[in-house]
């Protein structure tokens, strides 16, 4: 096992739930300490879609990072191009087809051989190896339009999540009303419609809510 804050192996991440969760006992206060950090870790994910009709459309990109309850990266996952039908990309709306076919993005799912089930796999092999089962949020920015079609096409992913969600865009509005200086000065997004790119960007976005308006008394 590597350091604890980076890396540990499925089954140390079951031993520490079962402590956290008292199934076990532990005499070693860093053991139990090291659980209670885990269960305080953030899934983010991101998702490009074909579109967000949950009836018709599909994710064409993922990718996932696992932070500590202090935005800190601790683990990046993968971030893979999931392969569609042609017709499906070509069906895309107008919007679609311009910003995924700028970023690169609708001509990589085109070259793709990884299938949503292969993808499914990795993403919750990934998550299982950083976090006990059903604690850890899903994090992200407006992530509740990716958690319907994570829902519907990686349920097993997110059976192994917490039924709460942390959703940057929720602080982003409450902050536009009740601290619009503060807001005025939120990072600016890029825009490049890419997956791992636009969860680094929520990041920091959160990150700078925190330290902006989340303050301690000592601050």
């Amino acid at each position: 096992m590597l350091h604890a804050g980076r890396f540990v192996g499925a089954a140390v991440v079951k031993q520490l739930s079962q402590v956290a969760s008292g199934k076990i006992a532990y005499k070693s206060r860093s053991v139990w300490n090291m659980a209670k950090d885990m269960g305080q870790r953030m899934v983010w994910v991101d998702l490009e879609m074909t579109g967000l009709d949950i009836e018709k459309d599909e994710i064409i990109e993922m990718a996932c990072l696992i932070t500590d309850s202090n935005l800190d990266i601790l683990a990046e996952g993968p971030n893979l191009i999931i392969k569609q039908p042609d017709e499906l990309l070509d069906g895309m709306s107008d919007w679609c087809k311009e910003h995924h076919g700028k970023s690169g993005l609708t001509q990589a799912v085109r070259e793709s051989r990884i299938t949503l089930q292969q993808a499914e796999y990795e993403f919750l092999s990934f998550i299982r190896q950083h976090t006990p089962p059903g604690v850890c949020p899903l994090a992200g920015n407006s992530v509740h339009a990716d958690k319907k079609f994570l829902d519907k096409y990686m349920p097993r992913f997110m059976r192994h999540l917490h039924y709460r969600i942390i959703d940057v865009s929720t602080v982003k509005e409450l902050c536009r009303r009740w601290h619009p200086v503060e807001y005025g000065l939120a990072p600016k997004k890029a825009a490049s419609h890419r997956a791992l790119d636009d969860i680094r960007e929520s990041i920091k976005e959160l990150q700078f809510y925190r330290e902006s308006i989340f303050k301690t008394k000592t601050d």
